[in-house]
């Protein structure tokens, strides 16, 4: 198993969109990229801490390289709005990636210029090696099932466009 950690928006609409991939056997909610130890939510929200709301994927490499997953990264968010994803606004809503080695950030460097190919505006996304990942609380999971009114609006739109894009790459009960 691989593990990678990005951050695009809200750390729920990373999660509901990856926790629909074949290969990918969890996806954990967190913050990562600043400089506090075990940070809280609160303290990510109000940018204390140079912490962004991230998603540690892990994933069978096996099933889906690296580089679909961050192809599918590139697709589901924008990487060319700083500190920003439609509501969420802020440094702790930046489009993020923090890499374990020197062949995931080689993955992820080539994968970001085919990328750019897909965008009229420069990517604005943060790569970076990974310090720490710390696990969001736990009353920040399974929001997909307790606030429906925010997946429709903000969520369910990813969604769509992992269908459209991806199909073959979704686990079949979706």
């Amino acid at each position: 198993m691989e593990k990678i950690v990005l951050g695009g928006g809200c750390f729920w609409c990373l999660h509901a969109s990856y926790m629909l991939v074949k290969g990918v056997s969890e996806v954990a909610q967190g913050y990562s990229g600043g400089t506090s130890e075990n940070p809280t939510y609160k303290q990510v929200y109000m940018e204390k801490d140079g912490h962004a709301e991230v998603v540690q994927v892990t994933f069978d490499p096996n099933i889906i390289s690296l580089d679909e997953i961050l192809e599918i990264f590139w697709t589901i968010h924008d990487p060319t709005t700083l500190n920003a994803q439609g509501p969420d606004v802020g440094s702790s809503y930046r489009s993020l990636i923090l890499y374990n080695d020197d062949a995931q950030k080689t993955t992820i460097e080539a994968s970001k210029q085919k990328a750019q190919t897909l965008w009229s505006d420069p990517i604005v996304t943060e790569i970076k090696p990974l310090a720490k990942f710390y696990p969001a609380e736990d009353y920040q999971y399974d929001y997909e099932t307790t606030r429906p009114d925010y997946c429709q609006i903000i969520i369910n739109p990813k969604l769509d466009k992992l269908r459209a894009k991806f199909a073959s790459k979704l686990k079949e009960s979706v």
